[in-house]
């Protein structure tokens, strides 16, 4: 135990492990935004590209410009600055749904940094069009909605479960519905050559009536069995012990250790999930509470888990590589 507890910490903080090296193949994660709330500059977003190819994608886009200029000056961007990032490497923006928290920093970048594709399921492109980008809450810089429509962003729907190129990039995205107390939210599987990673929005645990983790999980399992499936990106809100109706459609950390017990039942045995990291954000801190819930959720993965994953809570700016 602890032995686990002193490398999750090391891995959580050192931006170097596992960070500098590259090598062909592979995915980079760079974290822009980790909070789930009240910290409105480090809001959900992450930075994904293959190893050697800067051509990027985020999943999500909560925080964008301050999450850059925090890599930027943390050295965990591959290109030269954060502008050149936003400016040009920056393809697409992949939405898991559209509460603020998880596209206010798209809707701002989209001001000055045209040109991009937000690949999302219709009901969260439907939201972003008629609630965001309706000249009353913001300018339509989409190519949908009332007009003028600007362009800036093309609103591009997702079939679920459809593999699609993400244009501009060699990486392809598949879309997952998710629920999230009431709101479809949706898993991104995101590959580029043989390597995968799955990056989940927010999300509660299966419950009756809803078996969306579960079918996703199910999706996922052959791509563990073949080794190609290497990092996911999933949220554990608040600690234990919290009551279901007291979820909000989040996760705790013994119950995403329960939800990922059945994607390895699924994918054949815990040992399907060897060398799989896991990396732990949207995790909701109070005001001057962020490194106490930190060590709290740390310590509660560590002693719910029996599976060979690697867990990570990570900070903005934080640059991680996983390879086939």
């Amino acid at each position: 135990m602890k032995r686990f507890l002193t490398s999750l910490a090391l891995l959580a903080c050192a931006p170097g492990v596992a960070h500098a090296q590259t090598a062909p193949g592979g995915l980079e994660i760079v974290a822009l935004g980790v909070r789930g709330g009240i910290v409105d500059g480090d809001l959900t977003s992450f930075l994904i590209h293959p190893t050697g190819d800067p051509r990027a994608l985020t999943c999500d886009a909560g925080t964008l410009g301050q999450g850059l200029l925090v890599a930027q000056k943390r050295g965990t961007l591959s290109g030269e600055s954060a502008g050149r990032a936003l400016g040009q490497d920056i393809k697409a923006y992949l939405v898991t749904h559209a509460h603020l928290d998880h596209v206010a920093g798209l809707l701002i970048a989209a001001t000055d940094y045209p040109g991009k594709t937000v690949y999302a399921l219709p009901s969260t492109n439907a939201v972003l069009s008629g609630d965001y980008l309706n000249w009353r809450a913001w300018p339509n810089f989409a190519d949908r909605g009332p007009a003028p429509r600007l362009g800036s962003l093309h609103l591009r729907d997702m079939a679920p479960g459809v593999a699609e190129a993400v244009e501009g990039t060699a990486m392809r995205a598949t879309a997952y519905p998710l629920e999230h107390g009431g709101v479809t939210s949706t898993a991104f599987l995101i590959e580029a050559g043989q390597t995968a990673a799955l990056c989940l929005g927010d999300h509660g645990p299966d419950s009756p009536g809803h078996d969306e983790l579960h079918s996703l999980w199910q999706a996922a399992a052959p791509l563990l069995r073949e080794g190609r499936l290497k990092a996911i990106i999933t949220e554990a809100s608040y600690p234990d012990p919290r009551e279901d109706k007291q979820l909000f459609g989040h996760m705790t950390p013994s119950r995403l250790i329960a939800s990922l017990r059945d994607l390895a039942a699924l994918a054949g045995g815990p040992e399907a999930l060897r060398g799989v990291t896991v990396i732990v954000d949207h995790i909701k801190y109070l005001p001057g509470e962020e490194e106490a819930t930190r060590r709290l959720i740390t310590r509660q993965l560590a002693q719910a888990s029996d599976l060979p994953v690697r867990f990570i809570l990570p900070r903005q700016g934080d640059r991680f590589v996983v390879r086939p």
